[in-house]
């Protein structure tokens, strides 16, 4: 059946890498178009792969052992839901226009949001369970409230891009503090990755890299159209879906390979248990057979009757457990044994010796 499976199982990866080239390679055809055009469908792709991380990880509960998992599959409901406040203010979007520096603002909250989520994960990490999952929902509920709040409505939120200067300190000290504490969350995933299946933690770094990559990329453009803009962009949608892969990793395929493992070592189980049962059988028979051949022996010996060789009495074991029966005549055992009446005769080579004495 594995061996069914195996390119059943390639097939799916080659047309799912296919798949995903052609859609890599027509997003940044839409740069040609026009750049709004790519950032807004590249949000997009991202927004819903952090939705589906969410659901999976709710949906998955039961199966993922996984509390880090967890933890992490919650956070990204609310990353994902100002990552498209972000895509809905951006610049050249007829959303929000009363002030300029919503979307940058949003951008650098959901990325403190999700480098702190990860780094923060690790407090539950070796735990089967989450622990207050509707208190960690309320509280990331009331941190994306408050910091939506500071940008549309209180506006205290610092500013992070200025038109034609570019950058500005608190943002470009922003990206350089989330690069930091992403390298942290990297260095306990590697001090901690026995605690991870070797595929899983495998995709979960490359994941936080990707992440990494993408935070420095966002640190020296001067323009919201820029290239450098482009490829952070791109390597965010990397890290998401490497995300999106470790939760269905350990989510959804391997619940159903430790079904089918523990199903085959059941069966293994069984027949090495059937074989210990034909092993005992074959012991028992071995042992009925002893105990068959002892009996006989103890009968054999049984059947033997003492017999005086002097004066030929025999004696009468049955009515004693120690060979201590009273001796008698011939005649009298047979008698009691089974009614056999004896007469005495005298055979002819008797006869002939005794005649000849007489």
């Amino acid at each position: 059946m594995t061996l069914l499976l195996q390119p059943h199982r390639m097939r799916q990866k080659i047309l799912t890498t296919v798949v995903l080239l052609a859609a890599f390679t027509g997003l940044y055809a839409t740069t040609f178009v026009n750049y709004l055009l790519f950032h807004s469908l590249a949000e997009i792709f991202s927004i819903v792969v952090a939705f589906s991380i969410f659901v999976l990880a709710r949906n998955s509960a039961k199966y993922i052992h996984n509390a880090y998992l967890l933890f992490i599959g919650i956070a990204y409901l609310f990353i994902g839901f100002l990552d498209l406040l972000h895509t809905l203010s951006y610049k050249g979007m007829p959303i929000f226009t009363d002030y300029a520096y919503y979307a940058n603002q949003l951008w650098i909250g959901a990325r403190y949001m999700e480098s702190i989520t990860l780094l923060i994960a690790f407090t539950f990490l070796g735990s089967k369970k989450l622990p207050g999952v509707e208190q960690i929902f309320a509280v990331y509920f009331l941190m994306t409230a408050l910091l939506v709040a500071s940008i549309f409505s209180w506006k205290i939120f610092p500013v992070c891009f200025i038109e034609g200067i570019g950058l500005t300190s608190f943002k470009k000290i922003s990206e350089y503090l989330i690069c930091a504490i992403l390298v942290m969350a990297l260095y306990l995933l590697y001090r901690h990755q026995e605690k991870f299946e070797r595929k899983t933690y495998h995709i979960l770094f490359a994941s936080i890299i990707c992440t990494i990559i993408s935070e420095l990329a966002f640190t020296f453009y001067i323009s919201n159209y820029g290239f450098s803009n482009l490829i952070g962009h791109y390597f965010k949608i990397f890290s998401f879906l490497l995300v999106y892969l470790a939760i269905i990793k350990t989510g959804i395929e391997r619940p159903f390979e430790l079904i089918f493992r523990e199903l085959k070592e059941s069966n293994q189980n069984l027949a090495a248990e059937i074989s210990w049962r034909k092993r005992m059988q074959q012991q028992n028979e071995g042992l009925i057979e002893s105990l068959h051949k002892a009996l006989d022996d103890i009968q054999t010996l049984e059947s033997i009757l003492p017999v005086c060789m002097y004066c030929k009495k025999v004696r009468d074991d049955s009515k004693s457990a120690r060979g201590k029966g009273p001796w008698m005549r011939m005649e009298k055992f047979l008698y009691q044994k089974n009614g056999t009446a004896i007469s005495h005769g005298c055979c002819p080579e008797c006869y002939e010796r005794l005649k000849e004495d007489m």
